[in-house]
């Protein structure tokens, strides 16, 4: 049986800083590349004030500047990224007011792959930065 999406948040690893090798997704060897945890990516998430956004390379920067690295792992915080969202639309759905849940939609953009992997597709997010410009 596959695992729940707040499975996937509790099993993840702590977040931690590695010096590369080799080459890995654009960042030189010798850098220092931060792997982030769902929770690390999550805490980021929430202090994004209502009806601000951030781009996800942005997120990354402020990640890797705020634990001494030179990069955070895109292809991580991607799928950290999708666990946020599917476990907060998981907890909006059993009942959590949208307002205390994750806003995921301040960092992942109604266009692009990881909008279309999302069970809420990008439309959910669209609505929520459109009800979150006007106010």
């Amino acid at each position: 049986m596959p695992k729940t999406w707040q499975q996937k948040y509790d099993g993840a690893k702590a977040p931690k800083v590695k010096r590369l090798e080799k080459a890995f997704v654009g960042v030189p060897a010798g850098a220092r590349l931060l792997i982030p945890s769902p929770a690390l990516i999550e805490a980021h998430v929430r202090t994004l004030k209502r009806g601000k956004t951030q781009s996800i390379p942005d997120m990354r920067a402020e990640l890797a500047k705020q634990h001494k690295a030179d990069a955070t792992c895109p292809i991580v915080s991607a799928i950290l990224l999708r666990i946020i969202a599917e476990l907060a639309l998981e907890k909006i759905a059993a009942g959590t007011p949208i307002a205390k849940a994750t806003p995921f939609w301040r960092v992942i953009p109604e266009t692009g792959p990881l909008a279309q992997k999302l069970s809420c597709g990008p439309d959910f997010i669209s609505t929520q930065r459109a009800l979150e410009a006007k106010h």
